[in-house]
């Protein structure tokens, strides 16, 4: 019998179905740990959850019954940037600590961002048609009303890690920028050519608003029908984020109406959206299917993250990214790391 017992539930995780551990068990060689499988389902998890030292968070979601059933229990890894499929309230009382892996695929929904921008500024998908429909003098006139990109305003609704990529990629393009975020100070919206901005403000001012809030109990169904009314009626929502901080029916409504103008979007309410979701029926909606993050290195570099989280932690180590950090003084962790607090367990 191993010395360490790592649960996760049997089957998918995004793109490997079932079993393939060996990215996440290279940082973890040597140190006699068995990743253990249990059926996806709450009775499955809890019949096994009191053997478990860490669990591997993946393919479904964890609520307050299944972490309230660990005993022993040192960590929850996920391999993803959201962590709104583990109730991370419950995890802290427990005083488990929760990681994700908010740095491993932020430059891929950074480009899926802009892509979105870009393609719904120039109407491409439309412009495809045409083309393929042999509509071609419709092309020009259409594009006749659209203005010039550069010296238009960019508006982000918060600016972490994927804003201020997305950030260094609009710049070169001539755009303005504006961010609404408490939470971040002043200086480090100015060092990426952002200026600050009231929620209201970036809604009224800007040409494109772009959603980057994670989805918290704070931020669900914060993006509302009043907001929609502020925006102008030329402007383009995109949202590479969390399709629960947006009321999508106040948005489905905004389009209809033309409160704005158009929308790129890769993250839903409901996902995937039904058949009758009348986003899937408008022109000047660009949709993909919550894939920003997708590229040639997603699943090796996210299993590699989980597997570096739960050495670290499982050798008595702080981890590098916690989500809920008030654990770690009473984990009986040591802190390790040699760098600011911006690279360990606030990141």
């Amino acid at each position: 019998m191993a010395k360490f017992t790592i649960l996760t539930p049997a089957g998918a995780s995004f793109t490997t179905a079932g079993g393939g551990y060996d990215h996440e068990l290279e940082a973890l060689e040597g140190m006699d740990v068995e990743i253990v499988e249990c059926p996806a389902t709450e009775e499955g998890f809890i019949a096994a959850a009191s053997k478990a030292d860490a669990v591997y968070a993946k393919g479904m979601k964890f609520n307050a019954a299944m972490i309230n059933a660990l005993s022993k229990c040192k960590l929850i890894a996920l391999g993803t940037v959201g962590v709104d499929y583990v109730d991370v309230a419950a995890a802290t009382a427990k005083g488990i600590p929760v990681t994700n892996c908010p740095d491993t695929f932020i430059e891929e929904v950074a480009d899926h961002a802009m892509m979105l921008l870009l393609a719904t500024h120039r109407r491409a998908i439309e412009q495809d048609r045409m083309v393929r429909e042999g509509r071609w003098g419709e092309g020009r006139p259409q594009l006749l009303q659209v203005p010039r990109l550069m010296g238009l305003t960019l508006g982000f609704l918060a600016f972490g890690r994927v804003a201020r990529a997305v950030a260094r990629r609009a710049a070169p393009f001539g755009l303005q920028m504006v961010a609404y975020d408490p939470f971040v100070e002043e200086l480090t919206l100015s060092d990426y050519g952002v200026r600050p901005g009231s929620l209201s403000e970036v809604l009224s001012q800007s040409d494109f608003v772009s959603m980057h809030q994670p989805d918290t109990p704070l931020t669900r169904g914060f993006l509302k029908e009043k907001h929609f009314r502020q925006m102008k009626k030329s402007a383009i929502f995109i949202n590479t984020g969390r399709g629960p901080t947006v009321d999508e029916a106040a948005l489905i409504k905004a389009l209809e109406e033309q409160w704005i103008a158009g929308a790129g979007l890769d993250v839903f309410q409901v996902e995937p959206p039904k058949p009758d979701n009348p986003l899937l029926k408008m022109p000047h909606v660009i949709l993909s299917p919550h894939n920003a993050s997708a590229s040639a290195r997603f699943d090796p570099a996210r299993k590699r993250r989980v597997g570096q989280e739960l050495s670290l932690v499982l050798s008595g180590r702080w981890p590098m990214s916690c989500v809920n950090p008030t654990v770690l003084p009473g984990s009986g962790l040591a802190r390790w790391q040699p760098y600011a607090m911006t690279r360990g367990p606030n990141s």
